[in-house]
């Protein structure tokens, strides 16, 4: 499968391309990817927060 290069172009570009590319993706390769989003923002949400002294 061709990569796709979201980078570049205008928003409504993008927004067609990050579609498109979705679309393409099987269901299984879809929910793999819902879970690893849940499975960061889980991370992040329970992650202690680091404080620096200040001196």
């Amino acid at each position: 499968m061709k990569n796709i290069v979201l980078n570049f172009g205008s928003p409504k570009e993008l927004e067609a391309k990050r579609i498109a590319e979705i679309k393409s993706l099987s269901y299984l390769e879809r929910l793999e990817r819902l879970m690893a989003i849940i499975e960061v923002s889980h991370t992040l949400k329970s992650a202690k927060i680091i404080q620096s002294k200040k001196r």
